[in-house]
């Protein structure tokens, strides 16, 4: 602690020393006179340069669409994004318009770095900020994309995915956290979830001819220890 004042004086005894500089005289004064001046271009300056800091909230959305651009599934992260219903499905849609018969994998639609792909008759779109890495956004794509077509045993079509809606969820989440990035690994995605790529998950109907199984079955071990007992009283 000694050591760490001693070097703050010293540095600060030095800073008293030297004069400024002629280039930091004149970006202070350059500075001053726009806040004075032009106080919302330096409030939204200073909002730019904070944002272009390192955070961990990298995914703002996440929604899944139909082929005529209506909502299946949507996630969104940011609060002051879009905080009303009306205004997500109405980003959504500019999104879709804007992507649905475009080649590219990358968009950007007011002002959010967009990532997307198609299957069959579903668009899956993951939102970022304008500046996020768009490999980051496409990692959370790929991972998403691959993870539901291990669930959906590759029928990644709509009427499967309304079909396993609980799974889809359970995975996005799995995914993502408020924002951040929780896992990019398709596989450990499917383990958290408790799925399996070879099995299928059970179904109420399944759940209930299994529960009739064990009944036979108990049925059966008890009938055979009743002629047991029988056979040796008789004896």
């Amino acid at each position: 602690m000694a050591e760490w004042w001693a070097w703050f004086r010293g540095a600060s005894s030095r800073l008293a020393e030297d004069p400024p500089t002629h280039e930091s005289e004149d970006f202070a004064r350059s500075s001053r006179m726009t806040a004075q001046t032009c106080p919302r271009q330096h409030q939204r300056t200073t909002m730019e340069i904070a944002s272009l800091e390192p955070s961990l909230y990298t995914v703002k959305a996440v929604f899944i669409l139909d082929n005529d651009g209506n909502r299946l599934l949507s996630k969104y992260y940011d609060k002051e994004l879009y905080p009303s219903m009306k205004e997500q499905k109405n980003f959504e849609k500019n999104v879709f318009n804007k992507t649905h018969k475009a080649d590219n994998e990358i968009a950007f639609v007011e002002g959010m770095t967009i990532v997307y792909k198609c299957s069959i008759d579903l668009f899956f779109y993951v939102a970022g900020s304008a500046q996020e890495n768009e490999l980051m956004l496409m990692a959370v794509l790929n991972c998403l994309f691959e993870s539901l077509g291990q669930i959906l045993r590759k029928n990644v079509e709509r009427r499967c995915l309304l079909d396993n809606m609980d799974g889809v969820f359970l995975v996005v989440d799995e995914i993502i956290d408020g924002g951040v990035i929780l896992e990019s690994d398709p596989q450990q995605v499917i383990q958290k979830v408790n799925y399996r790529a070879d099995e299928n998950p059970l179904s109420e109907q399944s759940v209930a001819q299994h529960i009739t199984d064990k009944l036979a079955m108990t049925s059966n071990i008890m009938q055979s220890a009743k002629e047991q007992i029988k056979w040796s009283i008789l004896k």
